[in-house]
């Protein structure tokens, strides 16, 4: 979900290329792992040791939205990647398409790290084709010098009298978090589900892009980026993407703020799982096993600035990130997963994104 440690595999691939064509001689390549991540998702350190234990060299490469991952996988990538990173209610739609492949429980067997919320969760109740990676939460980042203190609401973006005239961006990618967004704040919930909410959301999500200060739709890690250059003055961003940028560029991004909007928001668990026709298997099995390990959960939690769903991690994670990866019965308030959809559901709520897109 963040981004700037870009392309690590196309350089490699583009040095060994000008090495063959210069004529000079080439090492034999290790044994590859090909990742599908969100960019600056993996702690380079990490990587580094599952290199080193298993004699392997690991590609990534980096989508921006589970809808970009899909499509790719879809197309063929299903048999170009060993482990992809995709978001809870994007598991069942990879399983029903043939996407993805069941774990090995003989090499994944380190679920019990897992804290107890996290285990058998309904995109996965029999725990077969993913592991819970990273957690995190959709809300609003804003900038403290325009909007000194807002209500914690949706209505910063959707109202026109909260917000007549500042720029603002809207979240891009799968139709069900934007619209989920617009139904929070019409009191139907974000984790609304069917035609009437949809379509009184739809309504509501047209009204907002045809106002003059919508300035379009944005990534998470690009929204944070815009307002910090002035930009936009308010967009939608996950908690760990601006939590991230903050520490490691406090004079850069220290006038933006996030709240989690009182009406309700998205609690989003990142996962990973094996492609279909994974080039490497087995290699796949064992990274997954190795990010299970509690020094490897803590260190990815650390890298990213999102919460580990790691109970035996918890020890070793940053003392902020250590409260806030508990989750707790109070943040069942107002966060929910992203509820499951397919057939004509899903059908009904792509064809009212492609009319509210198209307009």
């Amino acid at each position: 979900m963040l981004g700037s440690r870009f392309g690590t595999g196309s350089i490699s691939s583009l040095v060994g290329g000008c090495l063959l064509v210069a004529g000079l001689p080439v090492l034999a390549a290790a044994e590859k792992l090909y990742l599908f991540n969100w960019t600056e998702y993996m702690d380079p350190e990490v990587v580094s040791a599952f290199e080193q234990e298993y004699d392997v060299e690991v590609i990534q490469n980096y989508f921006t939205s589970n809808a970009e991952m899909f499509s790719k996988l879809a197309a063929g990538g299903d048999a170009q990647y060993d482990v992809v990173v995709p978001t809870d209610y994007f598991v069942p739609r990879l399983i029903q398409a043939g996407l993805i492949q069941a774990l090995d429980p003989e090499i994944v067997d380190n679920r019990d790290n897992l804290m107890d919320a996290f285990r058998q969760p309904d995109y996965d109740p029999e725990e077969r084709f993913s592991v819970p990676y990273l957690w995190g939460v959709t809300g609003i980042v804003y900038d403290t010098t325009t909007f000194e203190d807002p209500a914690h609401s949706w209505s910063l973006l959707f109202d026109p009298e909260i917000n007549p005239d500042q720029p603002f961006a809207l979240l891009g990618g799968d139709p069900q978090v934007s619209l989920g967004m617009a139904c929070a704040y019409q009191g139907n919930g974000f984790d609304c589900v069917g035609q009437e909410p949809w379509v009184e959301a739809a309504k509501l999500m047209r009204k907002t892009l045809d106002r003059g200060n919508f300035t379009g739709f944005v990534d998470s890690t690009a929204a944070i980026d815009q307002i910090a250059r002035g930009v936009t003055k308010v967009a939608v961003t996950y908690s760990g993407d601006l939590d991230y940028r903050k520490a490691d560029s406090p004079e850069t991004y220290g006038n933006l703020a996030f709240f989690i909007p009182e009406e309700g928001s998205q609690l989003g668990v990142d996962t990973l799982v094996i492609p279909a026709r994974a080039p490497h298997p087995k290699l796949a099995n064992q990274f997954i096993e190795f990010m299970l390990r509690p020094e490897n959960a803590a260190k990815a939690a650390n890298y990213a600035f999102y919460r580990t769903p790691n109970e035996a991690a918890l020890e070793l994670v940053e003392p902020s990130l250590k409260e806030s990866s508990r989750l707790e019965s109070s943040q069942r308030d107002v966060l929910v997963t992203t509820p499951l959809i397919e057939g004509d559901q899903l059908q009904l709520l792509q064809q009212l994104w492609n009319e509210v897109r198209s307009r």
